[in-house]
Protein backbone atom coordinates (compact mmCIF):
# COMPACT_ATOMS: atom_id res chain seq x y z
CA UNK A 1 0.00 0.00 0.00
CA UNK A 2 1.15 3.51 -0.51
CA UNK A 3 1.15 4.49 2.79
CA UNK A 4 2.61 3.50 6.16
CA UNK A 5 3.08 4.13 9.87
CA UNK A 6 6.40 5.11 10.23
CA UNK A 7 6.44 4.83 14.45
CA UNK A 8 4.96 1.86 16.13
CA UNK A 9 1.27 1.49 17.24
CA UNK A 10 0.40 2.64 20.63
CA UNK A 11 3.89 5.47 20.82
CA UNK A 12 3.54 8.77 20.73
CA UNK A 13 4.04 10.80 18.25
CA UNK A 14 2.24 8.00 15.57
CA UNK A 15 3.42 9.14 12.29
CA UNK A 16 1.54 7.90 8.87
CA UNK A 17 2.80 8.86 5.45
CA UNK A 18 0.80 8.51 2.08
CA UNK A 19 1.88 9.20 -1.18
CA UNK A 20 1.04 8.14 -4.71
CA UNK A 21 1.41 4.78 -6.23
CA UNK A 22 3.85 4.89 -9.38
CA UNK A 23 3.33 1.82 -11.47
CA UNK A 24 6.10 2.60 -14.12
CA UNK A 25 10.10 3.44 -12.40
CA UNK A 26 12.34 5.36 -14.41
CA UNK A 27 13.93 2.09 -16.12
CA UNK A 28 10.34 0.92 -17.18
CA UNK A 29 9.66 4.31 -19.12
CA UNK A 30 13.00 4.27 -20.70
CA UNK A 31 12.51 0.76 -21.81
CA UNK A 32 9.17 1.67 -22.84
CA UNK A 33 9.78 4.55 -25.16
CA UNK A 34 12.68 2.64 -26.19
CA UNK A 35 10.71 -0.14 -27.16
CA UNK A 36 7.87 2.51 -28.71
CA UNK A 37 10.80 3.98 -30.90
CA UNK A 38 11.40 0.53 -32.17
CA UNK A 39 8.14 -0.39 -33.42
CA UNK A 40 7.64 2.84 -34.97
CA UNK A 41 10.39 2.50 -36.76
CA UNK A 42 9.82 -0.84 -38.18
CA UNK A 43 7.51 0.16 -40.69
CA UNK A 44 9.57 2.97 -42.02
CA UNK A 45 12.81 0.25 -43.03
CA UNK A 46 11.35 -0.03 -46.44
CA UNK A 47 11.65 3.35 -46.92
CA UNK A 48 15.53 3.92 -45.86
CA UNK A 49 17.05 5.58 -48.75
CA UNK A 50 14.03 7.21 -50.33
CA UNK A 51 12.70 10.92 -49.69
CA UNK A 52 10.15 10.25 -48.21
CA UNK A 53 11.71 9.01 -45.27
CA UNK A 54 12.59 12.52 -44.77
CA UNK A 55 9.44 13.55 -44.53
CA UNK A 56 7.82 11.17 -42.27
CA UNK A 57 10.78 11.36 -39.77
CA UNK A 58 9.67 14.54 -37.81
CA UNK A 59 6.44 13.21 -37.22
CA UNK A 60 7.93 9.86 -35.95
CA UNK A 61 9.93 11.82 -33.70
CA UNK A 62 7.63 14.07 -32.59
CA UNK A 63 5.19 11.04 -31.83
CA UNK A 64 8.09 9.11 -29.46
CA UNK A 65 8.69 12.86 -28.05
CA UNK A 66 5.15 13.11 -27.10
CA UNK A 67 4.92 9.84 -25.04
CA UNK A 68 8.17 10.79 -23.31
CA UNK A 69 6.63 14.10 -22.68
CA UNK A 70 3.09 12.56 -21.05
CA UNK A 71 5.04 10.61 -19.42
CA UNK A 72 7.11 12.50 -17.22
CA UNK A 73 5.05 14.99 -16.79
CA UNK A 74 2.49 12.18 -15.70
CA UNK A 75 5.92 11.35 -12.68
CA UNK A 76 5.94 14.66 -11.92
CA UNK A 77 2.52 15.24 -11.08
CA UNK A 78 2.41 11.80 -8.95
CA UNK A 79 4.96 13.14 -6.69
CA UNK A 80 2.74 14.23 -3.87
CA UNK A 81 3.60 13.58 -0.44
CA UNK A 82 1.10 14.05 2.84
CA UNK A 83 2.86 13.12 6.34
CA UNK A 84 -0.17 13.07 9.22
CA UNK A 85 1.48 13.43 12.88
CA UNK A 86 -1.01 12.42 15.78
CA UNK A 87 0.90 13.05 19.44
CA UNK A 88 -1.24 12.94 22.56
CA UNK A 89 -3.21 16.10 21.80
CA UNK A 90 -3.00 17.55 18.34
CA UNK A 91 -3.38 16.39 14.71
CA UNK A 92 -0.96 17.94 12.45
CA UNK A 93 -1.37 17.14 8.74
CA UNK A 94 1.23 18.36 6.07
CA UNK A 95 0.81 17.78 2.06
CA UNK A 96 3.73 18.39 0.13
CA UNK A 97 2.29 19.57 -3.52
CA UNK A 98 4.66 17.96 -6.85
CA UNK A 99 5.19 21.88 -7.51
CA UNK A 100 7.19 22.16 -3.85
CA UNK A 101 3.88 24.00 -2.46
CA UNK A 102 3.30 23.36 1.03
CA UNK A 103 -0.15 22.92 3.11
CA UNK A 104 -0.46 22.53 7.12
CA UNK A 105 -3.64 22.03 8.79
CA UNK A 106 -3.29 21.66 12.81
CA UNK A 107 -6.26 20.55 15.51
CA UNK A 108 -6.83 19.29 18.67
CA UNK A 109 -7.12 15.49 18.29
CA UNK A 110 -10.66 15.43 20.30
CA UNK A 111 -12.12 17.69 18.28
CA UNK A 112 -11.46 16.63 14.84
CA UNK A 113 -13.66 14.43 13.08
CA UNK A 114 -12.69 11.95 10.69
CA UNK A 115 -15.32 11.25 7.52
CA UNK A 116 -15.94 9.07 5.04
CA UNK A 117 -18.17 10.08 2.24
CA UNK A 118 -19.66 7.01 0.14
CA UNK A 119 -20.92 8.70 -2.73
CA UNK A 120 -21.16 12.00 -1.83
CA UNK A 121 -17.55 13.49 -2.29
CA UNK A 122 -15.60 14.05 -5.77
CA UNK A 123 -14.67 10.22 -5.59
CA UNK A 124 -16.12 7.48 -3.52
CA UNK A 125 -15.01 6.75 -0.04
CA UNK A 126 -13.65 10.06 0.32
CA UNK A 127 -11.72 10.91 3.06
CA UNK A 128 -11.84 13.88 5.24
CA UNK A 129 -10.59 15.37 8.53
CA UNK A 130 -12.20 18.36 10.20
CA UNK A 131 -11.64 20.54 12.75
CA UNK A 132 -10.56 23.76 13.43
CA UNK A 133 -13.45 25.00 11.45
CA UNK A 134 -11.80 23.52 8.16
CA UNK A 135 -12.58 20.12 6.55
CA UNK A 136 -9.24 18.66 4.52
CA UNK A 137 -8.85 15.45 2.35
CA UNK A 138 -6.37 12.56 3.08
CA UNK A 139 -5.22 10.30 0.33
CA UNK A 140 -7.35 11.35 -2.31
CA UNK A 141 -4.87 9.78 -4.84
CA UNK A 142 -5.03 6.59 -2.98
CA UNK A 143 -7.30 3.78 -4.44
CA UNK A 144 -11.02 2.95 -3.53
CA UNK A 145 -9.83 0.38 -1.43
CA UNK A 146 -6.83 1.67 -0.24
CA UNK A 147 -9.00 4.52 1.09
CA UNK A 148 -11.65 2.39 2.77
CA UNK A 149 -8.87 0.78 4.91
CA UNK A 150 -7.15 4.35 5.37
CA UNK A 151 -10.53 5.11 6.95
CA UNK A 152 -10.89 2.28 9.32
CA UNK A 153 -7.12 2.48 10.46
CA UNK A 154 -7.17 6.70 11.22
CA UNK A 155 -10.61 5.25 13.56
CA UNK A 156 -8.21 3.11 15.00
CA UNK A 157 -5.22 5.56 15.44
CA UNK A 158 -7.67 8.38 16.47
CA UNK A 159 -8.99 5.69 19.88
CA UNK A 160 -5.65 5.18 20.74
Amino acid sequence: MPYQWTSTPGASPQRLKLWPHNSLPARGMAAFVLTTFTLICIPTLPLLGSPILWGLLPFLLAAVWGIFYALQRNHRARQITEVLTLDRDDAHLIREEPSGKVQEWECNRYWTTITKYEDDGPIPHYVTLKGKGREVEIGAFLSEEERISLYEELQIAWRR
